[in-house]
């Protein structure tokens, strides 16, 4: 009897033991529910797996916490989560959640910066968005740049209108460094496969002049004939003559309608006034406007003025420019009088 006693006591507690293993493993490949379809959990920087186990089933998971950091604990994985912001859904297991927390799963937020944005324009939507943080909110332009490392002394055009994608909380310095980073990068490629006897002088000559290709171009296939319209004016000496340029130099309080006396007030960006390209860009060029200024077509235009239906009109003289406005601008004035 005494020795079955024995016996007993040991092989209970291995009972005992082997019953709590099989309903762990029971439990953490059971499907939970959610509150609602989806819930979103911040884990924070530093926070523990017990932290985050809480945090999961406070943000309604219906999980129980307990198990969910004993399991990671067990399994070896508590110490390898990864802070930000995870989704979950109805069906999702305990294993399924300790995996993601290990593999840094999280939901990734975005911005995106559109062709042809000011730096103005730039600086409120990532000023605007939520998921942010703001580290750059107080800093002037020039701050702002030295902090991304840039050597550039004036934001415009430095930031590569693409959708970014970042963590939730991530900050907006982050943004900029990307954007600046995906810049110069194509601007470098390109420069480097540019055509042959271009009139500009470095990489940030033909980010100005792409700025402008940018803001001038109706349809997309215009691009390559509007670069060489620029390119050709660049290398006989004439005015370039663009209006976005000069629109740019107006600033802030232009109200959409660009005045003769406009067009005769001098300043840097003034093009009617004042020779070759303006000190900078006016606004962030794409990857096309970038590659037509750096490789335009080859073309006799020393002109062009817009249809009406967002394509050009292209003329080799000036007479055949005058009849090109009369034709397009002029006759539209009169339609709509």
């Amino acid at each position: 009897m005494k020795k079955r006693l024995i016996l007993l006591a040991l092989v209970l507690p291995v009972l005992v033991i082997a019953a709590a293993a099989a309903s762990l493993i029971w439990y953490v490949d059971r499907p939970l529910t959610v509150a609602g379809e989806r819930v979103e959990v911040q884990i924070a920087r530093g926070a523990s797996m017990r932290q985050a186990a809480n945090a999961v089933a406070d943000g309604g998971v219906a999980v129980s916490a307990s198990t969910l950091y004993w399991f990671a604990r067990i399994g070896g994985h508590a110490n390898r989560i990864k802070a930000g912001t995870y989704a979950f859904e109805s069906g999702v297991s305990p294993r399924q959640i300790v995996e993601k927390l290990v593999r840094g799963d999280v939901v990734l937020k975005s911005l995106a910066l559109i062709e042809g944005w000011t730096f103005r324009q730039v600086r409120a939507a990532i000023d605007a968005h939520p998921d942010l943080q703001h580290d750059s909110k107080d800093m002037d332009d020039a701050e702002l740049l030295r902090q991304i490392g840039a050597s550039e002394t004036h934001p415009e055009g430095l930031f590569f209108p693409d959708t970014y994608h970042f963590e939730r909380g991530m900050s907006d310095l982050d943004v900029y460094r990307q954007a600046y980073a995906q810049m110069q990068s194509r601007l470098t490629d390109q420069w480097e496969k540019r055509a042959a006897d271009l009139p500009l002088k470095s990489p940030y000559e033909a980010l100005i002049l792409a700025s402008i290709v940018e803001k001038e171009t109706g349809q997309g296939a215009d691009r390559p004939l509007i670069a060489s319209v620029f390119i050709n004016r660049l290398r006989v000496g004439m005015l370039l003559q663009t209006d976005p340029t000069v629109i740019y130099g107006v600033g802030p309080t232009f109200d959409g309608n660009l005045r003769r006396r406009d067009l005769e007030r001098d300043t840097p960006y003034n093009t009617y006034t004042r020779p070759g390209l303006p000190p900078t860009p006016i606004a962030m060029p794409g990857h096309a406007a970038i590659e037509a200024a750096l490789n335009p077509a080859a073309s006799d235009f020393y002109y062009f003025v817009a249809r009406g239906d967002g394509s050009s009109e292209f003329s080799k003289n000036l007479s055949e420019h005058n009849r090109a406005v009369r034709l397009y601008q002029l006759s539209q004035r009169g339609k709509g009088s």
